[in-house]
């Protein structure tokens, strides 16, 4: 019998590569299983870069909550893993398809769940790999890097500025980004503008003449190429930042209502946090953070000359999943095809669901 490992992780680009050193962690756990993540399907060719996942059962909600139900036909899972969140909705969820083994954080109101406790102030990495270790599972956030696309980036060695975030309290105001811009442009660095479906207008405001601009949402594929192709990427908060890092791109990543501690990248000179320490915000908030606002202009481009002089090469961890997925007769095999991917890590899901952000 084809033993299935079934993942929830129902959220947006940021939200994947977060969880990528848990996936890989439970590949190297099961090689016999096939494992299936349900998420969203736009995130196809994002997943298929993970080496983890073999077959990609399409899930989502509106708002990025929890699905109402999954599209999951045949036997029971093996295993669930519940890496959307600590809460009911997700537990509940994954325990109607009457998995043999359930691993998902501890919640007072599914007392049936003998998981870890939930611990609010931690990293998302490293929370989901202590998840995984209490459960026997040896894991390790570090293992979070991506390899390089295969495309070329179509504006090699440029700074990439992304100035969109899904919520307003987490974007940081435009006419600073073109501030930025400027400056990068005057001390004559290439510079490119990109932003997500819908984002047209901030991205042509933003893109002072000289910077190149990618507005309207890129495919995935020729977005990682230009974030893997950068000299380095500035933005707020979002699924872009993450990918700097999984790319080994040097990044400045803008930060208010949540501090780097929850959603930063690893410690690197390759990597700017900036953050002016406050009292935690609201990351769906529909004003900018007032902690966000505290960063200035000068501050992101001493960032930026800071992390392109840093001289540290990135390792790239090599954790690849098994050769020949096998198909799955309802799910969307993960492969090389796929449209854009959400750039933002903190949907609604994760308030709805009991997580941090």
């Amino acid at each position: 019998m084809n033993r299935r490992l079934l993942v929830l992780r129902a959220l947006g680009l940021g939200d994947l590569l977060a969880g990528v050193p848990a996936l890989r962690a439970l590949r190297r756990a099961h090689p016999g299983h096939e494992l299936v993540l349900a998420a969203p399907p736009e995130l196809g060719e994002a997943v298929a870069a993970t080496g983890a996942v073999d077959t990609l059962l399409p899930a989502a909600a509106p708002g990025r909550a929890v699905p109402a139900a999954l599209d999951w036909t045949g036997p029971p899972p093996d295993i669930a893993v519940d890496l959307h969140g600590n809460g009911p909705p997700s537990h509940r969820l994954l325990q109607a398809l009457r998995p043999a083994r359930l691993l998902a954080f501890a919640h007072p109101e599914t007392p049936e769940v003998d998981g870890p406790p939930w611990t609010p102030h931690e990293h998302e990495r490293e929370r989901w790999c202590r998840l995984l270790r209490a459960y026997g599972i040896p894991a390790d956030a570090r293992d979070l890097l991506l390899p390089r696309p295969a495309a070329a980036s179509p504006a090699p060695g440029a700074v990439l500025v992304h100035p969109g975030a899904a919520s307003a309290a987490r974007r940081w105001p435009g006419g600073r980004y073109a501030a930025v811009v400027r400056g990068l442009l005057r001390r004559g660095h290439r510079v490119v503008v990109t932003g997500g479906p819908g984002e047209e207008e901030l991205v042509g405001a933003v893109a002072m003449p000289g910077a190149e601009p990618f507005p309207g949402g890129l495919p995935f594929g020729v977005l990682s190429a230009l974030v893997a192709g950068a000299s380095a990427v500035v933005s707020g908060d979002t699924g872009l930042a993450h990918l700097a890092v999984a790319h080994g791109t040097p990044s400045v990543t803008l930060f208010g209502p949540v501090a780097p501690a929850l959603w930063g990248p690893p410690p690197s000179p390759r990597h700017a946090a900036l953050w002016h320490p406050g009292p935690p915000g609201d990351p769906h908030g529909d004003v900018p953070d007032p902690l966000l606002l505290r960063i200035g202009v000068p501050e992101v481009l001493a960032a930026v000359r800071d992390v392109t002089g840093a001289a540290e090469v990135p390792t790239q961890v090599h954790t690849p999943g098994r050769p020949g997925a096998r198909p799955g007769p309802e799910r969307v095999k993960v492969g090389r095809t796929g449209r854009s991917a959400d750039p933002d890590p903190h949907g609604p899901a994760h308030r709805g669901n009991g997580a941090s952000s």
